[in-house]
This record gives structure tokens, C-alpha cells and sequence, in this order.
């Protein structure tokens, strides 16, 4: 007779049976938020329990699946963009059973109304109305319409309208739209009312995850754990099975259960934390898909077309160093060093700021626009930006280059490199330490005149203490300093108003990680708790490594995109112990240790089978601290290491002790929500902007530096040369706004424009909205090299940037961004950039990148040529428009 039992039956069961063990766990971590037993987890009246160390069960239920508010809160989207109505200004609709909206008008918003507020019953269909009648009579009259900030849609590149929102299925990730059809508007009878129909509350959208998770995989072949914490000991089974689960049958290593194929950045990170040594086999094969054949590495899809306003490939440099480490494998090296190289070649003339030291391109692994950036910033102005997390990982990609130069007795490599490391150093040091708040900047933004981003940015901050970049004293204050929030430290902080977690608002297991190494470089014990909480708690109650959670509730259900399984956080989770209690660290020559185990977590611990080269080392850890009192190898005292050329099996003991530099501060803060970014105008040397609610003070900043504040919306402007204003909203608690985008006042007489089609037979393309009589395409066939002459009139310093157009892909992925070398009178200058604004958007012009070029009195012959350093990463496509080119005297 078979007896079938219900899920919740099942694990009240597991529950009760677990029950006398989890009034005997010892508390390991307490906050206001939830508890760290030794043998479990609580949360609210949520439980995580481990019953052994290959069994836990969790009754953890998304808060996101108790209640949907009635409330909606949406905007529509033309082509995908936030173009209806200003930021911050929506439709609000009470969804009280009704089963269509009112025809709503494109760009007025429609008021809440007067019914209370409840919740939407399960799979609640609605159909959404929306007037575009006004906006296709524009467009008829007079072949375009004009968007709220003055972008103008032209009736060619008139192609999607959707409905985007705060409900789910609704998202407010503008960009991505184009992957829903679902949130797509059709007008299919031609009367200008578009509509479509949502489910809202769908049950199919509810977020699950397992109730129990019971070992079934042999994982004998990989290193054995354990300790007095039963709890540790299962997560970290949990993490070497899910790491067996994520070798894909091309013996590759898959990115997540929801994330299919290898992404060099997600890769590289999980490499570096701990796959380099435990699968190195499928470590080399992974890496090796990331590369081109003209053997550089590849930068996946992303922002304006990936590579270069995304520039962090270099990361991959790590990961391969990491593996050879872990190996010795000369083959490796010698194939490795060569894509190396040519990576950072071409990275040298494409993303290097030879004024600063620093490299171009947005945040590592920060690679959506929109969650981590003010609006305003297009693209180009992405790739301008030079950012924290991507120069660590560019410093460090030069000290790997330069060390495995000096091995294979290519000196001046070495040392060029080693220069190149020391320059990007300097310039993270010098132009993103922040003395008044002991921390480094987000990154430098703007245009001609870039600002600093007073933001923490999680992961930078951590690479830069880990790589060295910080030295012992900055390293210190980072950790103490940097805001921590209450279910870890998020990827920023202050988080971005109105946008949905997922960078933004959101804490990312490996990011904590990489946060608990720096803490344990910087010894500070405090810091390394938390972080070893934070990877548990979650990992326990939702029983797999979620890619992320929501840092205001630390709920799995609440990001835009997350995924079970992730490569990158069972890396990181796995590393905890590895590379923090155990302290295991790789050298080219050798095994180092420092390990560091919080007293919180003191006591005996083993890490048995631990494979290096051709050794087998059973290692012990006993204690807590961060120094280590004791180190015996097979029974003998010496110094902590092994070198490379140890064989055989060996057994490895550690007794633990704490030094007088063992720290506990840290700054723990709320989840704090920066104000709204101003969205100022220009008119007669007067900026006007709408009040931001939260601002009590308006910094007005000019030519990236504050020059005065208001409590006022409007600044007049005294005549002057050039110069670039911007508006920075402060809230009561000093917590700033982005900054908005620069408004340029300029004498007309410091303005040169040149149609480029007075150089170059101009395109014959239907296009729209270019100035002069045309324009000219430029591709790998048509326009390669484009000569072109300017006059100057004084000797001076001049802003050099092209209007263009490229409707070769969206804003926000896929890599066909057209890149450019300028050449001055033969002389190599600069690098442009004409990144994707939109699919089929050939009538969306913009501007490219400026470059600051000091120029002699009388007539400079330029070319804009596709070098042989000007590959993208689509390697066929680099195409694009260019309309006019600007210059502009600064001086």
C-alpha cells in the first residue's frame, strides 16, 4: 500500500523531528533582521534547519507571494525607452475587479481615483487602453513627435509602444521590453487606441523554492569539510554539489540554472574564488570559450553594444593566472599570455585615459545602463566613465601579464606592464579615494568635465583592498566604513530611486564574498561575520546559492532576474571556507595560509583530500584569530606554505591565535534611497528644474566641481567662457542625487561645426533628423578612413565629438558598437565611440564621445579611420552614421 503525503505535511514532519536539535544550537550571529545557529537559521517566523551535514529543510515562503496590492503604478514606452512622461511621474490605477482600464492619453498621467486600496485576486486579467492618437497626429503633421525632454521620434524609427510598470509582470526595466511581448501594445484595428491584456497575481509568477535538500551526488573526489557548525558543514556540501551540477556536457561550466552557456565576467569571478583549483579541466575549457580567434578575450553583450563602454573582460586575465597557480601547467601559461596581451593592446589605445592613468568603461559586472547610472547617461557616456571595480580589475590584469612575463624571461614586457599597473593605481588612489569618507568613489562621469560619484561601489571596494591597491591604512578604513545594510553589503549605496532590485538595491552573494576576503585582509572580524552570515542566511533558507536578493528584506522573489544554482555565489560560498578559514591562498611557486576564523566560530575544524598539483593535504584549523600560533606539517613545526614541488599525501595543522590588529568596526546603515536626479533646462543662462520632494538643498556644480548651492530651482548663470552646469539634489541626511546632465553654456563664436558629408559623398539611406544636407556611413567596406580638415583660429585645448547614429542593436546588449581611431596630422589622438541607440533606430542621433585635444593656430588634417585596435566584439558589423562633427574651444 503506497501513502501519499503532502509537501507541508512533509516537512512539518522534518520539522518536528528537528526540532529538539534547534533548541540546542549555539547562536553564531544575531542581528534585529534574523539568527545564525550552528544547526540552523531564523528569520521572522521563517526556519532553516540543518538535520545533517548532507540534509537541510527550510519552510521559507516569499513574502512576495503572500499579497498584491491593487495599487498599479505604470508609464507606456515608445521603442522601449522611459519617454512618456518625466521620472518619478506615472499612472496610478486601483485594480478593484475591473476588467479594462480607461483609455488612457499618452503623456497625462491618470490620478489614483478615490477606490481603497486591497489586493488583486490570483491570475486577475486586465486590459490596458492607451490614446496615441495626439502622438500619431504629430508624427503625421510633422514627420516626428517630441518626447517630454525634447527627443524627437521620427516616423521611421517609430516601431514598439509598451506598458511598463512597478506590478509584475509588469517591470520597470525599460530596456528589456523588447524581450516581453507580452507588455507590447497593438493597435489592430488602426484607431489609434493600442491595448493589450496583463495577467496580474498570475499564479505561474509565484517565486518557490525547495523545502529540503538531502545530498545525493558523490562528492568524495572533492575536498571534505567539517566542523562544530552543522549548519556550515551542509551549506558547503550544498555548494560542492551544486557545483557538479553546474558542469554542462561540453565540460564547460554553466553560468546558473536559469543562466545557460559561460559569461566571461561570470566565469572569471568564479574562477578566481574557487573553481580554479577544484575543476581546473573545465575551469581552461571554460575560459578558452571566451576567446576570439584573433585570440583576444571576449566581452559578452552589453551596454550600447558591449566592448568598449564594457571594458571588464579583463578580469578573465585573473582567472587564468589563478589557474596556473593552482596547477603549474606551462602549456597554460604560454597560450594564455599571448590572448592576454593582445587584449590589453588593444584595451591600451581603445579605453586607456592617458590624462588620469585610469581605463574607460562602466562598473565590473555592473553592465545594466539604467541600475547603476543616472538616466541621462547615454552609452558613450558610459564608455567616458572610468570606474572603480573595472580598474582593479584592469590593474590587476597588468601585474598578471607582467608575472607571467617575468616567468617566461620577457623582462621589458614585464616592466611596461608592471608601469601600466602602477599608473592605473595612481589614478584609482588619486582621483577615486574619497578622504571624508574613507572610502573609494562609484566612478568619474560627466563629459567634458567629469565629477566624482561619492557612491560605494561593493565590489570595487573590495578588489581594490584585495589586490592591493589600498594600502593597509585605506584598507582599514574601507571596511570600517563602508555602509553595510542590514542582509548584506549591497552593490551600491545609496540605492537609485525607482528602479527595481537587481543591481540596484540588491545584494549579490560572490560580491559578499569578495567583500569577506578584503574584510579578512583588512582584520577586521566584524565585517567577516557579517559577510559569512550573509552568504548562509540565504543559502540555508532558500536551500540553494540564489544569484541575488533584495537588500531591503533580503527576499530571493523580489529582483528583476535571479537564478538558483548560480556559478558565482557557490564559488564564493565555497571560498568562505577555503580562502578565509583555512586561509588558503596560491602563489606562482607556492601554497600560502592565513586563515581567519571569527571567535564566533571557534573550535576544530578539517578540510580533508584537498588536491594541489601532485599533493593530497589533509589540513586542520583549531581556534580563532587571524594569526597563526602554530604550523606543523606531518607532525613538524614550520612556516606556513608548501611549495609547489611537494608530492604526495601530507597532513597540515593550524592553531589559531588573535593579533593586536584584529578590528570590529563596522557601519551599519539602513537601506537608504538617494533623492531623484534633477532634470534641469537652460534658457537665457538661467537653469530651471522641478523640485525633487526629498531635496532640502540644490548643489549647483560647474565644470565638475560645486561652485554654490540653492534652495531655489533656478540658478541664473553669469556670462563666462565655457563651462558645464549641473544639479545635485541633497536630502536632509547630506545624501546627494546623481548629478543631472550637463547643460553647456558657450559663447557661439567657441562652436565649429563641419558637416561630414562636405568631405565624404554623402549615404543613401532614408534616414531622418540629420543636420546640413546629409550624411555618411562609415562600416569595415564603406568609409573606412574619413578625411577630413578643421581652422583654428587661437592655440587653445578643443572638445572634439561627432554626431552620429547606429541602429545596429538596443542600448542595452548585444556588441555592435562602431569604434573609431582619430588621427591629427598623421598623429594617433583619440579613440571615439559610436555605440547602439536603438534596433532599427537610424533616425536617433546622438552624440559620440568627446576628446580633449590641444590644438596650434591654422589648419589640422584629421582622419577618423577603423584601425586594426578597433575590432568590436561582433567582429563583422561596425557600422555607423556620422552627421557632423563638433568643436568646441575650451579654454
Amino acid at each position: 500500500m503506497k501513502i501519499f503525503l503532502s509537501r507541508a505535511t512533509v516537512l512539518a514532519a522534518l520539522f518536528w523531528v528537528a526540532g529538539s536539535v534547534a533548541q540546542s544550537g549555539k547562536v553564531l550571529h544575531q542581528t534585529h533582521e534574523y539568527t545564525i545557529f550552528s544547526d540552523g537559521v531564523k528569520q521572522g517566523k521563517f526556519t532553516a534547519k540543518a538535520l545533517s551535514p548532507s540534509e537541510l529543510v527550510s519552510d521559507y515562503q516569499s513574502p512576495k507571494n503572500e499579497s498584491v496590492s491593487s495599487r498599479i503604478d505604470f508609464k507606456f514606452s515608445i521603442n522601449g525607452k522611459d519617454n512618456e512622461m518625466k521620472p518619478g511621474v506615472n499612472h496610478l490605477y486601483q485594480f478593484s475587479g475591473a476588467r479594462e482600464t480607461p483609455v488612457i492619453k499618452f503623456g497625462a498621467a491618470l490620478p489614483l481615483g478615490d477606490a481603497p486600496e486591497t489586493t488583486i485576486a490570483p491570475d486577475s486579467p486586465l486590459k490596458i487602453r492607451l490614446d496615441m492618437r495626439a502622438v500619431l497626429a504629430e508624427i503625421k503633421s510633422k514627420g516626428y513627435y517630441t518626447t517630454f525632454n525634447g527627443d524627437k521620434i521620427f516616423k521611421a524609427d517609430f516601431k514598439h509602444v509598451y506598458v511598463a510598470g512597478a506590478t509584475a509582470p509588469l517591470t520597470w526595466d525599460f530596456d528589456n521590453l523588447h524581450q516581453r511581448p507580452e507588455l507590447e501594445m497593438k493597435d489592430t484595428d488602426g484607431d489609434g487606441i493600442y491595448e493589450t491584456t496583463v495577467v496580474f497575481n498570475a499564479k505561474k509568477d509565484q517565486k518557490q523554492t525547495d523545502g529540503s535538500w538531502k545530498l545525493t551526488k558523490n562528492i568524495t573526489a572533492f575536498p571534505q569539510y567539517q566542523s562544530e557548525q552543522v549548519l556550515a558543514d551542509a551549506i558547503y556540501n550544498l555548494s560542492i554539489e551544486e557545483m557538479v551540477n553546474a558542469v554542462e556536457p561540453d565540460r564547460t561550466f554553466r553560468t546558473g540554472k536559469e543562466w545557460a552557456g559561460v559569461w566571461t565576467r561570470d566565469i572569471s569571478y568564479s574562477i578566481i574564488l574557487s573553481m580554479a583549483y577544484l575543476q581546473p579541466e573545465i575551469a581552461m575549457n571554460s575560459l578558452m570559450k571566451k576567446v576570439s580567434p584573433t585570440q583576444r578575450i571576449i566581452q559578452d553583450t552589453g551596454t550600447g553594444g558591449a566592448y568598449p563602454a564594457s571594458t571588464d573582460r579583463i578580469i578573465w586575465a585573473t582567472a587564468a593566472w589563478e589557474v596556473y597557480k593552482a596547477t603549474g601547467d606551462r602549456k597554460w601559461l604560454e597560450s594564455v599570455y599571448e590572448i592576454i596581451k593582445n587584449s590589453i593592446e588593444d584595451d591600451y589605445f581603445v579605453a586607456y585615459d592617458h590624462n588620469t592613468g585610469l581605463v574607460r568603461g562602466e562598473s565590473s559586472f555592473l553592465d545594466w545602463r539604467e541600475q547603476t547610472h543616472p538616466k541621462w547617461m547615454q552609452p558613450a557616456d558610459i564608455y567616458a566613465s572610468q570606474t572603480l571595480g573595472t580598474n582593479a580589475a584592469h590593474y590587476q590584469g597588468n601585474i598578471v601579464l607582467a608575472e607571467m612575463a617575468k616567468i617566461l624571461g620577457k623582462s621589458e614586457v614585464a616592466q611596461k606592464h608592471l608601469a601600466l599597473a602602477q599608473q592605473i593605481k595612481k589614478g584609482i588612489n588619486t582621483y577615486l579615494w574619497q578622504p571624508d569618507k574613507g572610502y573609494y568613489a562609484q566612478y568619474l562621469y560627466g563629459r567634458n568635465y567629469p565629477m566624482v560619484s561619492p557612491r560605494a561601489e561593493a565590489l570595487g571596494e573590495a578588489l581594490c583592498i584585495w589586490l592591493g591597491i589600498a594600502d593597509a591604512d585605506k584598507a582599514r578604513s574601507i571596511v570600517s566604513k563602508t555602509p553595510q545594510t542590514a542582509y548584506g553589503i549591497s552593490c551600491i549605496y545609496p540605492q537609485i530611486p525607482g528602479l527595481p532590485p537587481y543591481h540596484n538595491d540588491a545584494v549579490w552573494p560572490f560580491v559578499q564574498s569578495y567583500w569577506a576576503l578584503a574584510s579578512a585582509k583588512a582584520s577586521n572580524e566584524a565585517s567577516v561575520m557579517e559577510s559569512i552570515a550573509a552568504i548562509y542566511r540565504p543559502a540555508a533558507l532558500f536551500l540553494t546559492n540564489k544569484e541575488n536578493f533584495v537588500a531591503g528584506n533580503g527576499d530571493f522573489a523580489g529582483t528583476v532576474i535571479n537564478s538558483s544554482n548560480m556559478l558565482w555565489s557557490l564559488s564564493g560560498n565555497i571560498a568562505l571556507v577555503h580562502k578565509i578559514l583555512f586561509g588558503i591562498g596560491f602563489e606562482s611557486d607556492r601554497l600560502v595560509f592565513r586563515p581567519f576564523v571569527p571567535s564566533a566560530l571557534a573550535g576544530k575544524r578539517s578540510l580533508t583530500n584537498f588536491k594541489y598539483r601532485d599533493a593530497i593535504l589533509d589540513i586542520e584549523v583549531e581556534g580563532s584569530g587571524d594569526r597563526i600560533a602554530s604550523f606543523t606539517l606531518d607532525g613538524k613545526k614550520t612556516t606556513p606554505e608548501i611549495l609547489a614541488s611537494v608530492k604526495g599525501k601530507h597532513t597540515i595543522k593550524m592553531v589559531l591565535s588573535t593579533s593586536s590588529q584584529v578590528t570590529t568596526q563596522i557601519n551599519k546603515r539602513a537601506n537608504v534611497f538617494s533623492p531623484a536626479t534633477p532634470l534641469p533646462t537652460l534658457s537665457d543662462r538661467q537653469l530651471t528644474w522641478a523640485p525633487v520632494p526629498e531635496a532640502v538643498v540644490y548643489q549647483i556644480v560647474k565644470n565638475g566641481k560645486v561652485a554654490d548651492q540653492t534652495t531655489s530651482t533656478h540658478y541664473q548663470i553669469n556670462p563666462g567662457p565655457y563651462a558645464e552646469y549641473q544639479v545635485v539634489a541633497v536630502d536632509a541626511n547630506g545624501t546627494g542625487s546623481f548629478a543631472s546632465e550637463p547643460m553647456v553654456v558657450v559663447e557661439s563664436a567657441s562652436v565649429q561645426i563641419q558637416e561630414i558629408e562636405q568631405f565624404v559623398g554623402k549615404a543613401n539611406h532614408p534616414y531622418q533628423g540629420f543636420n546640413g544636407d546629409g550624411f555618411v556611413e562609415t562600416s569595415k567596406t564603406v568609409n573606412a578612413s574619413i578625411d577630413f580638415s578643421i581652422t583654428i583660429a587661437d592655440a587653445g585645448t578643443y572638445a572634439i565629438d561627432f554626431r552620429y547614429a547606429n541602429g545596429n542593436g538596443p542600448t542595452n546588449t548585444e556588441n555592435k558598437c562602431a569604434i573609431r581611431s582619430l588621427k591629427a596630422n598623421g598623429k594617433f589622438v583619440a579613440t571615439y565611440v559610436f555605440p547602439q541607440r536603438g534596433v532599427q533606430e537610424w533616425s536617433n542621433w546622438g552624440y559620440s564621445n568627446s576628446a580633449k585635444i590641444p590644438l596650434e593656430k591654422g589648419t589640422h588634417r584629421f582622419t577618423l579611420v577603423l584601425d586594426t585596435m578597433n575590432e568590436n566584439m561582433n567582429g563583422v558589423v561596425n557600422q555607423a552614421m556620422l552627421d557632423q562633427v563638433r568643436v568646441i574651444r575650451l579654454d
